[in-house]
């Protein structure tokens, strides 16, 4: 027979749970406002560092030639085939309705608006912003990072501002090119292959797009690759142990970043299509919305 302890020990078990699972929620939201607070701090200090002396001139090309250059033709081949994806899924819906030589104007607006800086952004987390992750990561597991430290030298300003001012500064050529590429791609693929008349594709397209849809993609792209420079930096800045830290570090600052660069993404098309309403309220797409 079990004693009383035991007993009182067993009835009180299932509210023991309770306990247990309301303490691990508490536990993780007061982990998520620390983590929230210690990446404003870092933010701020890598912008003091970026207002108060720029990088080397020789450390920011070496950084903005492994960020850019090396990610332009995973980019341009991405765009490109994303811009014929396009094409091959809106076909028939348009070609339905009759209005086939409008798809020009839908896959061109949608690569300078969305998917255009969405790509990019993505393209560059995966690549660049992983990798940034992995480098800082393997630095602080072997001590570099301290060392640094210990010699006098800011490691933000050495490590992080170069990276972060190289993302800032370059994804919005990436953007272009990917913009680019998949109003290429998407042109080539509906006059060649879809038998479209060339000239009405492009008048089409050039009745719909505007300068704006270019601005509205730039303005998006340089919050996509603030976000990717100072996450992905934060997370090799903040690895854990071993071999298996800095594998979770570089899954974790491209996870984090994708899911940032979506929910930016809809804020900022919300903020962007007022201020087109405020800049030009009786346009035709104004007066739409």
């Amino acid at each position: 027979m079990a004693t009383g302890l035991e007993a009182s020990t067993h009835r009180r078990g299932p509210m023991g749970g309770v306990y247990e699972s309301i303490a691990d929620v508490g536990a993780a939201v007061v982990n998520a406002v620390v983590t929230l607070g210690d990446m404003t701090l870092f933010a701020w200090q890598t912008l003091k560092w970026l207002m108060t002396r720029l990088p080397r001139r020789e450390t920011l090309f070496a950084n903005m030639y492994q960020i850019g250059v090396l990610s332009l033709p995973v980019v341009a081949l991405t765009g490109t085939f994303i811009g014929m994806v396009l094409a091959v899924q809106s076909y028939t819906q348009f070609k339905a309705f009759g209005l086939e030589t409008q798809l020009g104007g839908m896959i061109n607006k949608t690569m300078f608006r969305e998917l255009g800086p969405v790509l990019a952004a993505t393209m560059l987390a995966g690549r660049v912003g992983s990798a940034m992750a992995a480098e800082l990561g393997t630095m602080r597991v072997t001590e570099q990072i301290d060392a640094l430290s210990s010699m006098g030298a800011n490691p933000i300003q050495y490590l992080v501002v170069p990276r972060f001012l190289s993302c800032l500064l370059l994804i919005p050529s990436l953007t272009i090119m990917a913009i680019f590429m998949g109003v290429m791609g998407g042109m080539v693929y509906s006059v060649f292959f879809l038998d479209i008349d060339m000239q009405h594709y492009w008048s089409n397209a050039h009745k719909i797009v505007e300068n704006w849809d270019l601005f509205y993609g730039i303005v998006k792209s340089v919050f996509f690759g603030a976000t990717i420079g100072l996450l992905s930096c934060y997370r090799g800045f903040h690895c854990q142990p071993g071999a298996e830290g800095v594998g979770s570090a570089a899954t974790t600052a491209f996870v984090q970043s994708f899911v940032v660069i979506i929910m930016l993404d809809l804020f900022l098309s919300i903020f962007l299509d007022q201020v087109y309403l405020v800049l030009w309220p009786h346009s035709p797409v104004a007066l739409a919305l």
